[in-house]
């Protein structure tokens, strides 16, 4: 697992659980707007992700959109660990040991 620089606002590569229906969405455009890193953008009328890794699995999209277009596990997965190692001073991990299902 390699740990990017944030400067980047690229935390690891192709690990974010962050996926979006574009068959439901309706180009409200509430992904842009709540989103604190530029993920998300119109085009056509419809949401689409710019650049899955810039997410940091907040999970204010998904529980922003209203027609339930936007998933993402917020508080789990990989961007969650190290962000939780940081804050706890604390090794980073995503704990890809403990349980498969969520491994990057």
């Amino acid at each position: 697992m390699k740990l990017l620089t944030m400067n980047n606002l690229v935390y690891l590569k192709n690990v974010v659980t962050l996926t979006l229906d574009q068959d439901k969405c309706n180009g409200c455009g509430m992904c842009i707007k709540v989103c604190p890193h530029e993920v998300f953008g119109l085009k056509g009328k419809k949401a689409h992700i710019l650049n899955r890794d810039f997410c940091m699995e907040c999970g204010a999209c998904s529980l922003n959109c209203p027609v339930h277009a936007i998933f993402v596990k917020s508080g789990v997965g990989c961007a969650a660990g190290i962000l939780n190692g940081i804050l706890n001073n604390t090794e980073p991990t995503c704990s890809c040991d403990d349980d498969k299902s969520v491994c990057c």
